[in-house]
């Protein structure tokens, strides 16, 4: 073969390994879209956070001062599962979770901090943010 005639071979099989580059670039991202909290503000719901001293007891990511290891860390809260080992993750579970947590789970030690349903949207809406 000549070098004449190699250049369209070459050039199709570049053409064909980028497509095929292209395709598999998406390829292992299982990560479930972010869940939408209806009436939830995400940067309402990181100062909420922060005023309810939530790090008192949890890290989470980009709330200042938030690193405390007392509760269990929330850094990927937004592909867990499960809300407190029991609750699907979603949003309406998870704000009847954050306005009472011991209503929902009796023993639980993360204590009733007097968080209204609206604010729980806003803190909801954040934490579906941690991936």
């Amino acid at each position: 073969m000549r070098a004449t005639e190699q250049r369209p071979v070459h050039a199709a099989c570049c053409a064909l390994l980028l497509i095929s580059t292209l395709m598999l670039a998406g390829c292992g991202k299982d990560e479930p879209p972010v869940q939408r909290v209806a009436g939830g503000d995400v940067a309402r719901g990181k100062q909420l956070l922060v005023q309810f001293q939530c790090g008192a007891c949890h890290t989470i990511p980009g709330v200042e001062a938030a690193r405390s290891t007392a509760g269990p860390p929330l850094e990927h809260f937004g592909i867990q599962s499960y809300v407190a080992g029991r609750l699907p993750n979603y949003p309406d579970p998870l704000v009847r979770w954050i306005v009472d947590p011991p209503a929902v789970k009796p023993g639980t030690l993360m204590p009733n901090l007097g968080v209204s349903p609206e604010d729980a949207r806003h803190m909801a809406a954040y934490l579906y943010t941690l991936r």
